[in-house]
């Protein structure tokens, strides 16, 4: 029996994940399930749940891996103009999960809206952002991020609101399976100036990282008053290489692909770097990525 018989439309079976992240790396998923409308989603999450299906929620694949053997279950991706769909009202924007985060930093900076021109260059889509609080040395979505709208695995729906609504460096105090969506306050601002800003954002990043090659942004994160990537560094793992898989030399907290690359090539670099650096400075690298 197909549980997800009637929603055949949103359905995809045996589905390559490497055509969904931004290593292009992976084997298949079981199902690949994108509804467009509220109840659709309820009704896979329903079904996932009576049915003990693992469930994973993809958002645009940028801080991603999933392993050559592919991924069990059921994989979701919101679209279509429900989770597609951003509004700004004066200096309040409420926008779908599925919205792609660099739009809203273009389109609040032509509005003369600040507060989100720091995630300039940073890929993903608003509900992968506020889940992992996405940002830099710049700043971080959740300084602007308000409330939350939130759907649990029964397919209910609610809302989580500051200040019960917490960010912390790269992750929030959600665990409902799915953002739906979010509301943010911004600032009147220049637009010259936030454009100015945006474009030093850019700068910074077009210098100091591999933006020309496949990569899922730092892989790690940084360990509390310390640098990943400067750890990785001192341990001279710059330009260590496993198969098609390499650390930047442009930035140690990147790995690279190279044409042939598995994803076990790079579970493997990572693996090597996790040990390296903890038997050199005695430091456990918690991964930033997600490894499926």
């Amino acid at each position: 029996m197909n549980i997800f018989a009637g929603l055949e439309s949103t359905v995809k079976k045996n589905c390559p994940m490497a055509d969904y992240t931004w290593y292009r790396l992976g084997g298949c998923a079981d199902w690949l399930i994108c509804p467009t409308t509220t109840a659709q989603l309820q009704t896979v999450l329903k079904r996932c749940y009576e049915n003990d299906m693992p469930i994973h929620i993809l958002g645009n694949g940028s801080n991603l891996l999933v392993g050559d053997a592919g991924v069990r279950g059921a994989v979701v991706k919101l679209g279509g103009e429900t989770f597609g769909k951003y509004e700004f009202k004066r200096t309040t924007l409420t926008t779908g999960a599925a919205v792609d985060l660099q739009k809203l930093v273009q389109e609040s900076v032509k509005k003369g809206l600040g507060g989100l021109e720091s995630l300039a260059g940073i890929p993903g889509t608003i509900g992968g952002a506020v889940k992992m609080n996405a940002g830099g040395r710049f700043g971080d979505i959740g300084t602007s991020v308000q409330s939350v709208q939130v759907m649990d695995m029964e397919g209910d729906i609610f809302e989580k609101a500051k200040p019960e609504l917490v960010f912390d460096y790269r992750q929030a105090n959600i665990t409902a399976s799915v953002i739906l969506g979010a509301t943010m306050d911004l600032m009147e601002g220049d637009p010259q100036e936030l454009l100015k800003m945006v474009k030093e954002v850019w700068i910074y990043k077009k210098n100091t990282q591999p933006l020309d090659m496949r990569n899922a942004g730092c892989i790690f994160k940084n360990p509390r008053g310390l640098s990943a990537g400067a750890l990785i560094d001192r341990a001279g793992l710059k330009g260590e290489k496993i198969g098609g898989a390499v650390v930047s030399e442009k930035h140690a907290n990147f790995i690279v692909t190279e044409k042939g690359c598995k994803s076990a090539d790079v579970k493997a670099l990572i693996e090597k770097i996790q040990q390296k650096v903890k038997e050199l400075f005695d430091v456990e690298l918690e991964l930033e990525i997600e490894i499926w």
